[in-house]
C-alpha cells in the first residue's frame, strides 16, 4: 500500500518537472534565446542545472534509504565508494598543471582556477576511459581463457 503511495507521489512530481521544463522551453521560443542578451538561453540553462541537482540529490537519497533499509553494510561500501572518487578526483586535481589556453580568442581569458578545473577535469576523462577501455579488453581476455577450458 504504501509504495503504491510513493509511486504515485513520484508519477505527479515527474509530470509537475515536465510540463515545467515544457513551459520554460516555450517561454524561451517564444521570447527568443538570443534576445534580451540570451535571458532565454540563461534561463534555460538554469533550469536544466536545477532540474539535474534534483536528480541527483533524488538518486542519492533514495539510494542511501533503500541501501540503509535493506542492506545497512552495504553503507560501508558506499563509503568506500565515496573515499575511493573523493582519492581520484584530488590526484586527478594535483596532477592538473593549469596551463594557459593556447589559442583562445575569447573576450576574457580563463582564470587560473578555470584553467585548474578544466585540466583536473580532462585527467579524469581520460583516466576513466582509459580504465574503460582496459576493462573490456580484461573481461575479453578473461571470457576467452575460460572458453577454452
Amino acid at each position: 500500500m504504501e509504495k503504491q503511495k510513493y509511486a504515485k507521489i513520484v508519477k505527479i512530481l515527474l509530470w509537475v518537472l515536465m510540463i515545467l521544463s515544457v513551459a520554460v522551453l516555450v517561454w524561451g521560443w517564444i521570447t527568443g534565446f538570443e534576445a534580451n542578451d540570451g535571458a532565454g538561453t540563461n534561463v534555460l540553462l538554469y533550469w536544466a542545472y536545477i532540474v539535474l541537482g534534483i536528480a541527483l540529490v533524488a538518486v542519492i537519497c533514495v539510494g542511501l534509504y533503500v541501501t540503509a533499509t535493506t542492506n545497512p553494510k552495504g553503507l560501508i561500501k558506499i563509503g568506500v565508494a565515496v573515499v575511493a572518487v573523493a582519492a581520484l578526483f584530488g590526484i586527478c586535481y594535483l596532477l592538473a598543471t593549469g596551463a594557459p589556453a593556447i589559442g583562445y580568442s575569447g573576450a576574457t581569458p580563463p582564470t587560473a582556477t578555470e584553467l585548474k578545473m578544466t585540466d583536473t577535469i580532462l585527467n579524469l576523462a581520460y583516466l576513466v576511459g582509459g580504465a574503460a577501455i582496459l576493462s573490456i579488453i580484461v573481461a575479453e581476455v578473461f571470457m576467452a581463457i575460460r572458453n577454452k577450458k
